[in-house]
């Protein structure tokens, strides 16, 4: 068995943390096995590293090693690329494809992004894990595939379970053995290592000097929460050695490439109860709308009162609570209504504290009350579309960043542009 030193010479693995060498020990110690591994952590920590390590270390190794990342491919082709599909399964299928899991029949298939999955897809995968068993789209043929699962997320699964995204039967098979990698900024004495072998490799490759920090700027890089962890670390390492001309780096400088935003702040803890699912969007403007309707009515029902009745005082003093409830308290609005007279139908609502005085001219007063009967029509749809079409906006076109702000999946998001077709 070799040590974690080599394991990370040969891998190109940079760090001593503690949670890194368990990490990376644990790897090592379930590569002789079948069993499916969980790879977990936030985006960015270098989870792919961890099945090619199990992959190389294991008696598959001569076989073939397959990487899908399961957000990128589109809901309603995931299943054809995993499983295959025969020729004429639906429109497009022109000949019969081979998936994933037949092509690497004995090898690994390293899932990304598993918890990205549809549920479909899920109740697949688990058939293959409980008996290495699939069928292609299309076919009613059962096929057998000898196949070392090893998966990955940046999602929280048990949040992902409650809200009923992911199946728990699938987690428990999926996470035999549970392998974290810790964020960078939990790896505080590896941050200014990785900087510098960062730095090294772009002086290489764009034939320049080496960038060096100083000692407040080596600091600087300390603190920093890094919340894209060494991917972000790695950016920041090229965009200093390709944009600056001095090669020495104060605090000061690096300071002007990294993002404010994520400086000194506390971590952003979800509680348990927090809903961020696009329902409660519906919820939410399902009640404001309602809302906005029992109000309507009851401006109506006051209108068709103050029309039928000639005695406005007494309509005032019997709607009161009704009156003080659409127009405000007493206090705020000075409000007096005119009966309609014998020879000219007007209804005024005067509001001296705003200068101005609206005036409703009503030819028929019943033709009027048949005009405000009218509901009001709402649809969802347009809401819905106006919504996804300001959140895209805001975010110049960037749809994670948009489906994040939605509270909805970014596979979601795509299908709802091609849906009203933005």
């Amino acid at each position: 068995m070799e040590s974690i030193q080599a394991i990370k010479q040969r891998f190109g693995i940079i760090g001593n943390t503690p949670s890194l060498n368990r990490a990376i020990e644990k790897a090592i110690q379930v590569a002789p096995t079948d069993i499916s591994v969980l790879v977990t952590g936030e985006s960015g920590v270098g989870k792919e590293s961890i099945p090619k390590i199990i992959h190389q270390l294991s008696h598959r190794k001569h076989n073939k090693y397959i990487a899908v990342n399961c957000g990128a491919i589109p809901e309603g082709t995931i299943d054809s690329e995993l499983f295959g599909h025969e020729k004429g399964a639906f429109t497009g299928a022109t000949q019969t494809r081979e998936g994933y899991f037949e092509v690497a029949d004995g090898g690994t298939i390293f899932l990304d992004e598993v918890g990205e999955l549809p549920l479909t897809t899920q109740v697949r995968l688990l058939r293959v894990l409980e008996n290495g068993e699939f069928l292609k789209v299309g076919s009613s043929k059962v096929q057998k595939t000898n196949v070392r699962i090893v998966a990955a997320t940046n999602v929280n699964m048990f949040e992902a379970i409650q809200k009923e995204k992911f199946r728990e039967d699938l987690y428990y098979r999926l996470s035999t053995v549970d392998i974290n990698l810790p964020p960078l900024r939990e790896r505080q004495e590896d941050i200014h290592l990785l900087f510098r072998k960062f730095a090294s490799d772009f002086a290489l490759k764009y034939k320049m000097p080496t960038v060096k920090l100083t000692d407040n700027a080596v600091q600087t890089l300390i603190k920093h929460r890094w919340g894209g962890n060494i991917r972000q670390l790695r950016n920041i390492a090229e965009q200093v050695s390709v944009l600056e001309q001095n090669r020495t780096i104060t605090a000061d400088t690096l300071k002007s490439y990294l993002p404010t935003y994520g400086t000194n702040l506390p971590a952003v803890i979800k509680t348990s109860k927090e809903e961020s699912d696009f329902s409660n969007e519906r919820e939410i403007l399902y009640k404001v709308l309602f809302d906005m309707k029992s109000d309507l009515n009851d401006l109506k029902k006051l209108t068709l009162e103050l029309m039928k009745n000639d005695n406005t005082k007494d309509v005032e003093k019997d709607n009161e609570s009704l009156i003080q409830k659409i127009y405000g308290s007493s206090d705020e609005k000075d409000i007096s209504f005119e009966s309609p007279s014998e020879n000219n139908d007007i209804l005024a609502i005067s509001e001296h504290a705003t200068d101005n005085e609206e005036i409703i001219t009503v030819q028929d007063k019943y033709h009027f009350a048949e005009e405000i009967e009218e509901e009001e029509t709402l649809s969802l749809h347009d809401k819905e579309l106006e919504l996804i079409k300001k959140s895209l906006e805001r975010h110049h076109g960037k749809r994670k960043l948009a489906a994040n702000e939605l509270g909805i999946s970014e596979r979601t998001l795509y299908r709802k542009i091609k849906q009203y077709d933005l």
